[in-house]
């Protein structure tokens, strides 16, 4: 794939938890002229707090992080901000967690343990308003043949919180919704996956990797 070149440098927030590994990536990106590492925070939540004043071209999202997790605000920042490129920087490279990430909104998906120059060529790659995705991770856009109704992002986020024990009320002050669209959520989750009850939805998150996906357990 050729990545068009850009020539003003690429704003670029890193949203990780762990602070030796959002330092280590700042530092790695820092040694590339045309990237500008605006800033670093350490959860979902911070980032949407800190994207109006550092104003990022790209962000690099964790998935796994306190507070609120990688998918979650990748939901919240795509709603709220569609021009900001969102680029997951993962450990977990399983399809269903790709697929996961980019029902959420996300531009790409790219593995930490990838050699500096291809995360440097992954940023290039969303900035110039194309998807990426690390190598083999291509089996993610695979179509279901098993004709489930798929769910949507939202519903995906709002199993992902009651899986994990998140009450109505909780998840709809998470999400800024109300508690009643919560409840339909919840109630076409039911139906679509054939499940009675929120302990059949959390089985279900368990053995889908939903809470894999994030490093997360009920």
């Amino acid at each position: 794939m050729n990545v068009p070149e850009t020539r003003r440098s690429v704003r670029v927030m890193i949203v990780d938890d762990h602070p030796m590994v959002a330092d280590g990536i700042r530092a790695l990106l820092e040694t590339y002229d045309d990237l500008t590492v605006v800033g670093t925070v350490s959860n979902g939540r911070a980032a949407i707090d800190r994207i109006e004043a550092l104003k990022p071209d790209v962000i690099l999202l964790d998935l796994n992080m306190p507070e609120m997790n990688g998918l979650a605000a990748t939901e919240v920042l795509r709603e709220r901000n569609a021009d900001v490129a969102i680029l997951i920087l993962s450990m977990h490279d399983a399809p269903e967690y790709v697929a996961t990430a980019l029902r959420h909104g996300a531009n790409g998906y790219c593995l930490k343990d990838q050699p500096t120059d291809e995360i440097h060529r992954a940023i290039r790659t969303v900035m110039a308003g194309e998807r990426y995705l690390c190598p083999g991770a291509e089996t993610a856009l695979e179509p279901t043949m098993d004709g489930s109704e798929p769910l949507t992002s939202r519903e995906q986020t709002i199993l992902l919180l009651l899986a994990q024990g998140r009450s109505n009320k909780q998840v709809a002050g998470e999400l800024d919704i109300s508690v009643r669209t919560v409840e339909t959520h919840r109630k076409n989750l039911k139906r679509k996956l054939g499940i009675a009850t929120t302990a059949g939805l959390t089985r279900y998150a368990l053995e889908h990797g939903v809470l894999q996906g994030t490093g997360l357990t009920p």
